[in-house]
Formats: structure tokens, C-alpha cells, sequence
């Protein structure tokens, strides 16, 4: 807590998916938080309703006279004014990673990290204890649905976290527990092969303290070799035979008319006594294997089960995680983050069980050079549950202006595995335009990417 309501943070970078979660946290406990982003705005609204100031550019100008510290965003370049002058006035400064850190090391911390599946574990688990009374503290990558924010400021011991491998954002957390849900090579502009990548996982499940516990997806052939680097209780999840926590599969379904509402249902078996019927509305084995964890942590946590499984049920899902955005014409509008060979195959799998009979447009983003290059080939066979794919240009984000590849090399592979089905657009604009004519169709158009393709469905609706 602050020693008195006028100590001042500043943020530079604010409106990043974990900076402004952190934002909101630090006004939770009593400081005055305020900011500059010059991105998307895509967490604004969200400020904006916590009366966190967000100014619209750099300018070393912005920073107040009196300040306790600064925090700045991991894309930030040390060639930023603000930095520079924070620099110059001789300011504490903590990059966002440190700073999490430093809150998140004071409570019972649970870290949830993998390179698929964090950003939906890491809401549902805090929704479930949310609504279990446990009051946890909770950052998010993303919106999610039934908060319309990405943080939670709670007054309980919990604090759980979306944890970021990429920069070894490992290093600044000391968490009590863990989940640990897939390993896939990712982030080769940062690890320059799996071995690397794997390392940082090893290192991180080593630092769980005896008295804590790893709960980790014994589907994965990666996450179970990292586990054996814990030296605290671990805990199996998935359809393994041999899982501590154990599902059963039933096929998604339809409840009412057709398209009204969509979900799955499915066992869980803990120790081979029956947990029950489970019922969530997200598509996909990916996501029954992500609500499994979040029910095994919970139960670790001492949630009681029918609150877990209310909660469950609920649950609505986070923004640009399978979100529908709407519907125009005859065809249905859903976003999606997947940016990595594996996440797309799976959400299109996801979208071809929910949608059997409908034609599929996925419009993919391919992010950051490095991992287009270095995830080539795997990209190219990713597509095969959507009937159409339009490829955009790469989206470099702040890491990389430029990089050795091009879109078009992409098309061109892919093409080889679904002939006439790829097509190449360069820009959200001209996507928007091709597609327009599509909406009287019964298609299912999907944007995907970690990028700014968001603004493709959400254009058309409108």
C-alpha cells in the first residue's frame, strides 16, 4: 500500500495487455496511476473507467513533477523521451515484468504459463475463485468478458498471473504454484531453438518452493519432461489414461435452436472417482483441457466443487479467444489470437465441430518475422479445417520493423497443401473489401493473429 493517496506511478507503454492490468492493480490498493501509449488503444476503455489518465504520446514533458516510480512496457525502446528523461531525473524505474513481480512475490502467487492455453486458464481459474469468495488478485492477458476488464484487485492471499516466457520474463517471479499447460517452440527472435525455450520452463518449475505444487498437462509430451525438474507435489491433467485428473469426452453440441447457444460437455475423473458433468461454452479439446486445469487448481485452492462447476458453465471466455464479434448477413463473425501453427489447427478444428456444414474464411496475420521464418512450413499445413484462407501481410509488432520473408512465400507453400483454397491480400482494408461480398453467404469468417486483425470482423460489422 501506498504511504499516502498522493504517491504517483507513471507508465509508459500503458495500454499493453499487462501494463494496464498492472495500472489497474496499483489503483486498486491507492495510487494515482497514470500513462502514455501511442498504440491501438485497445485497453483505453478499460483505463478510461478506472480514471487512469492516458496521454496519446511520448514526450518527456509528460512526466508529473513528483513521481514514486516508473514502469515501462517491454517494447519500449530505450530511445523513448519518457525513458530518457525518467533516466535523466534519476527516477526509480522498474521494466513491467519487474514490477508485476514485486506484487505478485508478496502474496501466494500462482503462475500459469505454457505456450498455449495461459490466457483462458489464468481467467478461468480467477473467475472460479472470484466466485468461491477467495478474492484472489488477477492479471490477464486479455478482456475478459464478464469482468469488461483484465485485472482483478482482490483483498485475498492469491494472486494469479498470466506468466510471459518470452525475455525470460520468468526471472522476476518467485511464484508458490504453478500451472504448466503446453511447450511448443515459440518467440525464436528471443530462443533460438526448443532447447532454449524449454530451459527457461526448467528453470521456473525448479524455483517452486517444497510446500507449493505444479499442476501440469500430462498430454504434453514437453510439459511432462519439465516437470521432473519440480521439487514440490506435481499434479497430472488430460486425457492420458494415467492423468491424475482424467477426462472423459462427449461431442459438443447444440442446446435450442440452431446456432443459439453452443457447448460442450464432458467428465472429470480425479484418482478414477467421477468430479461430474462439466459443461462449457468454449469450443474445443484445447479448451476442456485448459478448464480441467483450472478446475484442478481450484480444488487445490479450496474452492468447492459446485461453485467450480457454476462458474464453469458461466464462463463467457476473453476477447479474441474464439469471440464471436456478431453476426452480418447470414454469416457469423468470431476473432481469434492464435498466432502460432498450433493454435491455429486447433481453433479451426474448434470452428469445424461447432459449425460442421458452414464455410470457413479464415483471414490470418502472420506475427513478427522471425517466427513466420522459423515456423514456415508448420504455418503452411495449418490450415486444413477452413474451406478459404486470405493470408495478410506480417505484422512486425514493436520487436521487428523488417525480416527475411514476405507473406507471399507463406500463400505459396500453403497453397500446396490446399490448392485454390489461399489467397494473398496485403492489407485489413482490401480484406474488409473482398469480403464484404461474402456476407450473404453462410460463412463462418474468422480473423485471426496477434496483430491488429481484430479490426477486419469488427469492420464488417458495422
Amino acid at each position: 500500500m501506498p504511504e499516502n493517496k498522493k504517491e504517483k506511478i507513471y507508465i509508459i507503454g500503458i495500454e499493453g495487455a499487462g501494463t494496464s492490468a498492472l495500472a489497474q492493480i496499483y489503483a486498486g490498493l491507492g495510487y494515482e496511476v497514470l500513462g502514455s501509449d501511442n498504440g491501438d488503444h485497445f485497453y483505453n476503455d478499460v483505463l478510461k473507467n478506472k480514471n487512469i489518465k492516458v496521454l496519446k504520446n511520448y514526450d518527456g514533458k509528460n512526466l508529473p513533477e513528483k513521481i514514486s516510480w516508473v514502469v515501462y512496457s517491454t517494447c519500449i525502446k530505450k530511445d523513448n523521451p519518457e525513458f530518457i528523461e525518467a533516466l535523466q531525473r534519476e527516477l526509480k524505474i522498474y521494466s513491467y515484468p519487474e514490477a508485476l513481480g514485486r506484487l505478485f512475490n508478496q502474496k501466494f502467487g500462482v503462475a500459469v504459463c505454457g505456450t498455449h492455453g495461459k490466457t483462458t486458464i489464468t481467467a478461468l481459474l480467477s473467475q472460479i475463485l472470484k466466485e468461491s469468495g477467495i478474492k484472489p488478485s488477477a492479471v490477464v492477458g486479455s478482456k475478459v468478458i464478464q469482468w469488461k476488464t483484465n485485472a482483478l484487485s482482490g483483498e485475498g492471499n492469491h494472486f494469479i498471473i498470466e506468466a510471459d516466457e518470452y525475455q525470460n520474463k520468468f526471472q522476476y517471479y518467485r511464484p508458490w504454484a504453478m500451472l504448466l499447460s503446453s511447450i511448443d517452440w515459440d518467440h525464436p527472435d528471443f530462443f533460438p531453438n526448443l532447447q532454449d525455450y524449454k530451459n527457461v520452463f526448467k528453470d521456473f518449475v525448479a524455483k517452486i518452493p517444497k510446500h507449493g505444487f505444479l499442476i501440469f498437462c500430462n498430454d504434453d509430451r514437453n510439459a511432462l519432461e519439465i516437470s521432473k525438474f519440480a521439487k514440490c507435489d506435481t499434479i497430472s491433467y488430460g486425457f492420458s489414461e494415467n492423468s491424475d485428473y482424467k477426462i472423459k469426452i462427449y461431442e459438443p453440441r447444440i442446446i435450442g435452436r440452431e446456432g443459439e447457444k453452443k457447448s460442450q460437455i464432458f467428465k472429470i475423473f480425479h484418482n478414477k472417482e467421477s468430479l461430474g458433468e462439466f459443461e462449457i461454452m468454449l469450443p474445443g479439446k484445447h479448451n476442456i483441457l485448459n478448464t480441467t486445469a483450472a478446475v484442478a487448481v481450484s480444488l487445490k485452492l479450496g474452492a468447492y466443487p459446485d461453485k467450480i462447476k457454476k462458474a464453469v458453465s458461466n464462463f463467457k471466455g476473453t476477447a479474441r479467444r474464439f469471440e464471436f464479434i456478431g453476426k452480418k448477413g447470414r454469416s457469423i463473425l468470431i476473432d481469434d489470437y492464435a498466432h502460432h501453427p498450433e493454435e491455429i489447427k486447433a481453433t479451426l478444428k474448434a470452428a469445424r465441430d461447432f459449425y460442421p456444414r458452414n464455410n470457413i474464411i479464415t483471414v490470418f496475420q502472420p506475427h513478427s518475422y522471425s517466427r513466420t521464418r522459423a515456423l514456415l512450413s508448420e504455418f503452411a499445413q495449418s490450415f486444413n479445417d477452413s474451406n478459404e484462407v486470405i493470408i495478410l501481410d506480417i505484422y512486425g509488432s514493436a520487436r521487428e520493423n523488417s525480416g527475411d520473408i514476405h507473406s507471399e512465400e507463406l500463400v505459396k507453400l500453403a497453397d500446396k497443401y490446399q490448392p485454390g483454397r489461399v489467397k494473398y491480400i496485403a492489407t485489413i482494408e482490401e480484406a474488409i473489401k473482398f469480403l464484404k461480398d461474402k456476407l450473404n453467404g453462410s460463412n463462418i469468417i474468422i480473423s485471426m493473429g496477434a496483430g491488429d486483425v481484430w479490426k477486419v470482423t469488427k469492420r464488417l460489422t458495422k
